[in-house]
C-alpha cells in the first residue's frame, strides 16, 4: 500500500500544479509545440513575471521541459499525455454540462 499512496499523492500534486486556469491555458498554447516566453505571453495575454512564475513551477515538477537557444528560451509538453489528460477533463466536462443544461431545461417546462 505504501507505494500506492505515494502514487497518488504524486497524482495529487500534479492537479494541485493543474488546477490553476492560466496553467491549462499554457498547456492549450503549447500543445502543438513549443514557444517562447514573449511568445505565451502575447498569446496569454498575462504579465512576463505571472507567466514566468507558472512556467518554472510547472518545469520544476516535470509538466514541461525547457531549452535555451541564445537569449531564448523555449518551453514545451514534457509528456504529451498531459495534453490528453486535459482533453480528456475538458470532454467530461462538457459532457456534464449538457446533462445539467438539460436537467435545467426539463425543470423549466414543468
Amino acid at each position: 500500500m505504501g507505494k500506492e499512496k505515494s502514487l497518488y499523492e504524486l497524482q495529487a500534486e500534479i492537479c494541485k500544479i493543474l488546477a490553476s486556469p492560466k496553467r491549462i491555458e499554457i498547456i492549450a498554447a503549447l500543445k502543438d509545440g513549443e514557444k517562447t516566453v514573449t511568445e505565451l505571453v502575447e498569446i496569454l495575454e498575462t504579465p512576463k513575471a505571472n507567466v514566468s512564475q507558472h512556467l518554472s513551477v510547472m518545469r520544476l515538477k516535470g509538466i514541461l521541459k525547457s531549452r535555451r537557444d541564445g537569449v531564448n528560451i523555449y518551453y514545451s509538453i514534457a509528456n504529451p499525455k498531459v495534453v490528453k489528460a486535459c482533453a480528456l477533463m475538458n470532454e467530461v466536462l462538457a459532457e456534464l454540462l449538457m446533462e445539467r443544461s438539460r436537467i435545467a431545461n426539463l425543470f423549466a417546462k414543468a
